[in-house]
């Protein structure tokens, strides 16, 4: 059992001082690798393991064709300027090919899990020789897949998988401890830029996560668009997370006086603190009419937006 370290109890100079220790104890003399996404979680890993290991920890960034619009170049570019080599790695047709036909969330995530930890991260271990991986989960993202909420991507160990006999490698998880609030904390006091830190979560399988039903090259596209609408309209709003989904279904809408069938984009926004718990964000009707015409007119083929107000639970911050 995992003990957890709340926000209000974490030093985080001791607990940073303590994971560069494991990390570096656990690969010794050897090399590492990260997956950097541009994550809260993930860009905490990634300056915790430069920490440990300097130019013996491999940092990529793996573009799956499911991030955000831009999002490989500009995570790149701050952490090169953080003096931290990114090689960003295309894996778009691995992922997409993987994805195809899919339409169950759980057949989607466990896709995305096998085509990310067994090919495209085994290749590039076997190529480096890299007996570790580091890794950004959170006990967040255990507690969830332990109580059966949902599978997260990157969790193992606690349903008695062994990474080192799957994969071929060992895996380090030095923020297991911490919920995302502790993470800012330690990230802050690593030296990340706000625009890293205090950034709203990004669930590990990125917009497949986002798309309900599968997540094709086109479907993708559309709820990209619309994640970048909704994400640079409630970006000063101070909620916890926010987001677009692309539900499955056509929906019945008008143009031109014309009936048409398209499409319907859902927006949630939350107010948490750990993400165990949420509630929708009261939004002024203006700003929710506002992403409304913006999304219908730039957005091809939708024809509806909604707006998310359940809390979690029942609900889940993502959709998938």
């Amino acid at each position: 059992m995992t003990t957890e370290i709340t926000a209000g109890q974490l030093d985080p100079d001791r607990f940073i001082d303590e994971q560069v220790a494991r990390i570096r104890s656990a690969v010794e003399d050897g090399t590492a690798i990260n997956a950097l996404s541009g994550g809260v979680d993930s860009s905490v890993v990634t300056m915790l393991g430069h920490r440990a290991l300097g130019r013996r920890l491999r940092t990529v960034f793996i573009d799956n064709g499911l991030m955000r619009e831009g999002e490989p170049e500009q995570v790149a570019g701050v952490f090169e300027g953080l003096g931290i080599a990114v090689q960003v790695v295309d894996a778009r047709e691995e992922f997409l090919s993987a994805l195809a036909g899919l339409t169950d969330p759980e057949q989607k995530r466990e896709a995305i899990t096998q085509t990310f930890y067994g090919r495209v991260f085994g290749r590039l271990v076997r190529e480096g020789g890299s007996k570790f991986l580091l890794q950004g989960t959170i006990l967040t993202d255990i507690d969830e897949t332990v109580a059966g909420i949902k599978r997260q991507h990157n969790v193992f160990a606690q349903l008695g998988i062994d990474p080192q006999e799957a994969f071929g490698y060992r895996i380090l998880e030095p923020l297991v401890q911490l919920r995302k609030d502790g993470v800012r904390i330690v990230g802050r006091a690593l030296g990340l830029p706000p625009s890293m830190f205090a950034r709203i979560p990004f669930p590990g399988p990125a917009l497949a996560a986002r798309v309900i039903g599968e997540a094709t090259a086109d479907r993708l596209a559309t709820v990209r668009r619309a994640t970048a609408i909704v994400e640079q309209a409630l970006a000063g709003t101070g909620a916890f997370q926010f987001m677009a989904i692309l539900h499955e279904d056509r929906v019945t809408g008008m143009r031109d006086g014309r009936r048409d069938f398209g499409q319907q984009v859902e927006i949630r926004c939350w107010d948490s603190i750990d993400a165990r718990t949420a509630s929708p964000t009261r939004l002024a009707f203006e700003v929710l009419e506002s992403m409304a015409a913006e999304i219908l007119r730039d957005v091809p083929g939708v024809v509806s937006v909604t707006y998310n107000i359940a809390t979690k639970p029942p609900s889940t911050i993502e959709a998938v």
